[in-house]
């Protein structure tokens, strides 16, 4: 072979090489060799926009503190967001748009768990990895599927920690007040099945709905059983009814809340009776309040993205779930796909700087790595956290 043969040859075997590169790049959607292109569906607008924005603004300012200190294995990280608008066919439709259209390499959202639970069956359809970040419905990450993870505690999980903190502060006597729609039960469901499991029965079972402005009825049966704690599975208004009608018969009972009552503060300002809300307590995924002083640096660098934001445990909820998805990441090295990623996930075990304790992955026996909430309460104008609870 001529000299000049042999360089037309070796620039054939250098071109085909620089091919099958960017073949394989192209094999891993949402991965080039600069950034990794991460999906996020939730609430933008509305009234729901707290669990879907703020919580994605959380994630982009982990991104953002990511890609300042080189990305992860020099890729820097790019968050694209899609409104569900708490619709569960908007919740499909974003989930299909990101992955066909946008070609993200994983998914981490899921702001209403109705729209979570619509999405689920195309997300393992289109076999996408997705870490959910705020919906608490059990069915969206059980059965397990090989796709889906959540750092978010669920409604099973809040339901066994608000008995075990009925009884880790003395309560003797329990009533359960619940919504019976399907959100409701969602809660009703686990937190009975664990109350028949530690041999305890309610002193009092009883309903309320969405829509009730008078608890009369429910207050006095309570009174009558002389509750010393009521474990309450409902949403704001008919809590702040309730508890507003417990304060003109004199009872003060401890309040439990769940997290579709996340912010103790603007719960006492509903509530406006002052100190009715004393012994009120709803659970949280995460161990500090922005307010906290270790949340400093946090809040200081949300509120420089995102000004409009009203500072709340959401962003700290996005914080967390984004440093654990940063974290699989990197388990997942430097020659990313969705196999090595999702093989990062099995057994997870990372800290992050905002959730109540270690999130922790155990393949195949459970997808859901948050399983220990704090507990917070209000303190004047801002809420404090008052305890962790270890499930038992």
């Amino acid at each position: 072979m001529t000299m000049r043969g042999t360089l037309i040859a070796m620039g054939a075997l250098l071109a085909g090489g620089a091919l099958i590169g960017a073949a394989q790049a192209q094999d891993v959607p949402g991965v080039t060799k600069t950034e990794i292109k991460i999906g996020s569906f939730g609430s933008l607008t509305g009234p729901t926009y707290l669990y879907g924005k703020l919580t994605m603004n959380g994630v982009d300012a982990v991104f953002a503190k990511v890609n300042e200190e080189g990305g992860v294995n020099g890729r820097k990280l790019v968050l694209v967001r899609e409104d569900d608008r708490c619709d569960p066919a908007t919740a499909i439709a974003a989930v299909k748009k990101l992955v066909f259209e946008e070609k993200v390499f994983a998914i981490i959202g899921g702001g209403c768990s109705n729209a979570a639970l619509g999405a689920r069956p195309e997300i393992i359809k289109d076999k996408v990895p997705f870490q959910v970040f705020a919906s608490v419905a059990d069915g969206i990450s059980e059965p397990v599927s090989p796709y889906i993870y959540t750092t978010m505690t669920t409604s099973s999980i809040e339901a066994r920690s608000q008995v075990q903190y009925a009884l880790d502060h003395g309560a003797k006597t329990i009533a359960v007040v619940a919504q019976h729609d399907a959100w409701g039960q969602s809660r009703y469901e686990p937190l009975m099945a664990d109350m028949k499991k530690r041999g305890i029965k309610p002193a009092i079972d009883l309903e309320m709905t969405v829509d009730d402005n008078d608890a009369t009825t429910q207050a006095l049966k309570i009174a009558q059983v002389k509750a010393d704690a009521i474990i309450l599975e409902l949403y704001a208004k008919p809590a702040a009814v309730l508890v507003r009608s417990l304060n003109k018969l004199g009872q003060s009972p401890m309040l439990i809340a769940q997290t579709a009552i996340a912010d103790p503060v603007a719960f006492t300002k509903d509530v406006a009776i002052p100190g009715a809300t004393d012994k009120f307590v709803t659970p949280a995924a995460v161990r500090y309040t922005p307010s906290s002083p270790e949340m400093k640096e946090w809040t200081t660098r949300i509120k420089k993205m995102f000004p409009n934001d009203n500072l709340s445990v959401f962003n700290l909820m996005g914080i967390g779930a984004g440093e654990a998805l940063v974290a699989a990441l990197k388990k997942a090295g430097p020659d990313l796909t969705r196999e090595s990623y999702l093989d990062a996930w099995k057994h997870l075990k990372v800290d992050t700087d905002t959730y109540a304790s270690t999130i922790e992955c155990n393949d195949p026996v459970s997808h859901q790595c948050n399983q220990s909430p704090a507990w917070i309460k209000a303190a004047g104008d801002h809420a404090e956290v008052v305890g962790v609870t270890k499930l038992k």
